[in-house]
């Protein structure tokens, strides 16, 4: 199972970003997904969960009105877009997998597969 993160850059206070997490999970469309971040010196902290179906979506507070997940079973695809970011956003964002996809999941223990982490860095 691998998850690759990809789409992080450097972008100014305001701006857009758009990450994405490839999965080569053969059941992708039966497994819950969610973003999360880890600052440096920090905890990993969760931002975005999803589950199999779209159905059911729950975000952060800290992100809540700016970020959107969203999920293309046919294409094995998680994506999160990043809109008016924020200097306090800037992070190694992770996408993560968890196998009851019925349920979201917001804590990092609760996840079973991982990628690799896509470096977000937001200037003031």
């Amino acid at each position: 199972v691998q998850l690759q993160a990809s789409g992080g850059g450097l972008v100014q206070a305001g701006g857009s970003l758009k990450l994405s997490c490839a999965a080569s999970l053969r059941t992708f469309n039966k497994w819950t997904m969610g973003w999360f971040r880890q600052a440096p010196g920090e905890e990993r902290q969760f931002v975005a969960t999803i589950n199999r179906n779209g159905g059911s979506i729950y975000y952060a507070d800290s992100v809540e009105g700016r970020f959107t997940i969203s999920r293309d079973n046919a294409k094995n695809m998680l994506y999160l877009q990043m809109n008016n970011l924020e200097p306090e956003d800037t992070a190694v964002y992770y996408c993560a997998a968890h196998g009851d996809g019925a349920m979201v999941a917001f804590r990092a223990s609760e996840y079973d597969y991982w990628g690799q982490g896509t470096q977000v860095t937001v200037s003031s």
